[in-house]
C-alpha cells in the first residue's frame, strides 16, 4: 500500500510560479510511474504530467508544456511539479497519482494510488 500525500499550494498571482510536491510512503515508490492531475471546480479530472520511475521521461498536457516541470527525488520518496506562468483557469485542485507499472500514464485508469489534493488558486 502506498500513502501520497501533496502540499505546496496555495494563492498566486497570475504569472506566478508554485511548486507542489508529494511525499509518498512505501518501500516500492522507485519504481512507480507518478502522475499529477488536476480538477477545476464544475470540470472532470484531467491529466497535467507524468514521469516513470526513474525520472528520466516525462510527459505534459499541451496546456502546460514549456511551463510545468515534473521531477522525481527517489531517494525522499517525493514526486514535484514546478509550475510557472500560472493562469486564472488553472485554479484547480491538484492531485498526485501513483501507479504500479514503471512507465508514463496519462489517464486517471492508469493510476491506483492517490493523494487527497491540493489547492491552487491563481488570482487575476
Amino acid at each position: 500500500q502506498v500513502q501520497l500525500v501533496e502540499s505546496g499550494g496555495g494563492l498566486v498571482q497570475a504569472g506566478g510560479s508554485l511548486r507542489l510536491s508529494c511525499a509518498a510512503s512505501g518501500r516500492t515508490f522507485s519504481t512507480y510511474g507518478m502522475g499529477w492531475f488536476r480538477e477545476a471546480p464544475g470540470k472532470e479530472r484531467e491529466f497535467v504530467a507524468a514521469i516513470n520511475w526513474s525520472g528520466d521521461s516525462t510527459g505534459y498536457a499541451d496546456s502546460v508544456k514549456g511551463r510545468f516541470t515534473i521531477s522525481r527525488d527517489n531517494v525522499k520518496n517525493t514526486v514535484y511539479l514546478q509550475m510557472s506562468s500560472l493562469k486564472p483557469k488553472e485554479t484547480a485542485l491538484y492531485y498526485c497519482a501513483g501507479r504500479t507499472f514503471s512507465g508514463l500514464g496519462y489517464e486517471e485508469k492508469d493510476y491506483i494510488y492517490w493523494g487527497q489534493g491540493t489547492q491552487v488558486t491563481v488570482s487575476s
